[in-house]
């Protein structure tokens, strides 16, 4: 069974999204082990190729630079990012561009590589698919990792005898994403699936490193007000039935995209 495409609505604002980022900049890379593994096995997922130019799209502080760098030597490499902190982190010698992965500010056929790693769910994917397909020259290739359904499972379960509120994003489908793929005309499309699961000595800890990645915002449903200590204490609770001998558990359903124009 597929599960309904999120709607815009479930989005934070462009605006929140950026504030969010900006925010978590200094704190990112401290705590965003999970973001690296995703990011290194998206790109294990390569084919062979020899872009000339490509575009590392929501590139957050840069990590995936380095390795695309020694991949792709000769290649022309544009960083770009919603938030102008996050790519006065990226230390790679490249092309920063702050932007919007839904109005790509690229012309059309300029790219022969879109790559973006843990950036398309801040977005309306059809759109931001539609861009990459606009902006890649024929025969060039995407590869993107972005979170399914089962993301932060845990949280939810936590909240769920809590409150009536969201906690955590909508997230596609695999089949949704290879579906919006397809029907935006690219040639080939494979989608994978994987899981990784961080774990935190407690709950706290644990939503602080949410929120030291940016991951904390959401759009339409979420808590407005501070949530009372009896509140939290339940949610707590809750979550400590999911300790497992590492820790408490947070899930990354993961969904890597490989689809070529």
């Amino acid at each position: 069974m597929t599960s309904s495409p999120p709607k815009n609505g479930n989005r934070p604002s462009k605006a929140r999204i950026r504030q969010s980022f900006e925010r978590a900049a200094p704190t990112y890379d401290s705590a965003a082990d999970i973001q690296r593994r995703i990011c290194v096995q998206l790109a294990d997922g390569l084919p062979a190729m020899a872009p000339a130019r490509l575009l590392d799209a929501g590139c957050g502080t840069g990590y995936a630079q380095a390795d695309l760098q020694r991949r792709f030597p000769d290649a022309h490499r544009v960083a770009l990012d919603l938030s102008p902190a996050m790519l006065g982190k990226v230390g790679a010698p490249c092309c920063r561009l702050a932007g919007d992965l839904e109005h790509l500010p690229l012309a059309d056929a300029s790219l022969d590589l879109y790559w973006s790693s843990l950036a398309v769910q801040w977005c309306d994917l059809a759109t931001a698919l539609r861009e990459a397909h606009r902006t890649l020259r024929p025969g060039g290739h995407v590869a993107l990792a972005s979170l399914g359904p089962a993301t932060f499972h845990e949280l939810r379960h936590a909240f769920a005898d809590v409150d009536h509120y969201r906690h955590t994003l909508s997230f596609h489908s695999p089949d949704g994403i290879r579906k919006i793929a397809v029907q935006l005309g690219f040639a080939t499309v494979n989608t994978k699936k994987g899981t990784k699961i961080a774990h935190y000595a407690d709950f706290k800890t644990l939503l602080r490193a949410v929120k030291a990645i940016g991951a904390n915002q959401l759009g339409q449903g979420k808590r407005t007000s501070l949530m009372s200590r009896t509140a939290f204490a339940r949610a707590e609770t809750a979550y400590e039935a999911l300790r497992t001998s590492a820790g408490l558990p947070l899930t990354y359903d993961v969904i890597y995209l490989y689809a070529s124009k």
